[in-house]
């Protein structure tokens, strides 16, 4: 007889922030910070809303503790819009190679920084429907060809 026990501990830290206005012509977004196993972090930067008006840019940083964005780990970019599912923006992998949602890919660019271990999201010509919840979320990965069978592939 063997006895096997399998223990999964998840830390998840959410921070709701509610932001009212009177205009409709700011953006308000959030990204929040994502646990992950084995005391490895993303943090978000900024990790307080972030206000845009229709037509400007916007950059939000995710950065890793813990791990390496260098090696073999695919690193999400997926935004929930109010009362909405979770929409997947895009992703780059350890190589450098990233690929988006076709309805994004257009505005949408994720770069990276290895020296600071630091993600990236840039979006242009923001609109109020990008109104979302950002989140940064990593993947360990085998090979960074796991995905190009379902995205197309930017240079």
């Amino acid at each position: 007889m063997f006895n096997h026990t399998h223990t999964h501990t998840h830390t998840h830290t959410h921070t709701h922030t509610h932001t009212h206005t009177h205009t409709h012509t700011h953006i308000y977004r959030s990204l929040y910070i994502l646990a992950d196993l084995g005391g490895k972090s993303l943090e978000s930067i900024p990790s307080s809303p972030v206000t845009k008006k229709p037509g400007e840019t916007l950059n939000l940083s995710c950065k890793g503790s813990g791990f390496d964005f260098g090696h073999s780990y695919w690193t999400h970019w997926i935004r929930q819009p109010a009362g909405k599912a979770l929409e997947w923006v895009g992703d780059i992998g350890s190589s450098g190679d990233t690929y988006y949602s076709d309805k994004l890919k257009s505005r949408f660019q994720i770069g990276r920084d290895i020296s600071s271990n630091t993600v990236t999201l840039r979006g242009q010509n923001m609109q109020t429907e990008d109104t979302s919840v950002y989140y940064c979320a990593r993947e360990r990965a085998h090979s960074d060809t796991k995905h190009k069978q379902f995205w197309s592939k930017t240079s």
